[in-house]
């Protein structure tokens, strides 16, 4: 399937494009093709990024118009004066048939977030987005059965998109949910909490895996966690 009409994105603040790609992204079934016009102005490396952040793969050479396929992942829901970007390890499959992260009933993600006082809505990314400055991406756009299917070079890859992502945007901060990444591509020795250094300029927390999966960790420390890392570093 394809979209004839190209989308022209001319004329837009750089640091909107993310949030307009995104609503393009859900507008458009997985496999679907779509002409992208983007600004001349963005640099290759950006224009990768923001390619792949939101849930895109090139199907032709890029240029400034660029044919994209939907692919079966989540987008990036991000943009300027953010509070805060939570970044997931991966999509999984359920959350990318979704379009929304952390989704399943036994993912204790929003609830803690609603409990914790950052957002208002459950399980919506767009509204955390825009009433509560409140962003989301993932290490790794590949979405997967399980975390444990994604390999420690992806990982390593995604670090670099993720530190180029919040060092152009410069959130408040940045949280990693799921130590096993952070520990793959950064620490090995790492813990929960702030870590040290940041990312691209941006503080870093990072809290435990909030799936269901995850047993040793129950509700109200995730709230806690939030908490914390609404506090922020300087209240460690």
């Amino acid at each position: 399937m394809s979209d004839p009409t190209p989308h022209s994105f001319e004329g837009r603040a750089t640091d909107q494009l993310p949030l307009a790609l995104a609503e393009l992204h859900r507008s458009l079934p997985v496999g679907a093709t779509a002409t992208l016009d983007l600004p001349a102005s963005l640099s290759p490396g950006r224009r990768d990024d923001l390619i792949v952040g939101a849930g895109f793969g090139v199907a032709s050479p890029i240029d400034a118009t660029v044919l994209v396929e939907r692919l079966h992942t989540l987008p990036d829901t991000v943009g300027p004066d953010l509070r805060v970007v939570f970044c997931g390890l991966n999509p999984s499959r359920h959350a990318a048939d979704a379009g929304v992260g952390f989704v399943s009933p036994s993912n204790r993600f929003w609830p803690a977030a609603l409990a914790a006082g950052l957002v208002s809505v459950d399980r919506d990314p767009f509204h955390a987005l825009r009433q509560h400055g409140v962003g989301m991406t993932d290490l790794v756009k590949r979405a997967t059965t399980k975390a444990s299917e994604v390999t420690v070079d992806e990982f390593r890859d995604g670090l670099g998109r993720l530190e180029r992502l919040v060092g152009w945007l410069q959130p408040g901060a940045l949280c990693l949910v799921g130590l096993a990444g952070w520990r793959q591509a950064v620490d090995r020795r790492a813990s929960a909490g702030w870590q040290s250094p940041g990312v691209g300029g941006v503080p870093v927390y990072v809290m435990p895996s909030t799936s269901g999966l995850n047993a040793s960790s129950q509700l109200p420390d995730f709230v806690e966690h939030l908490r914390a890392l609404s506090a922020g570093p300087d209240r460690r």
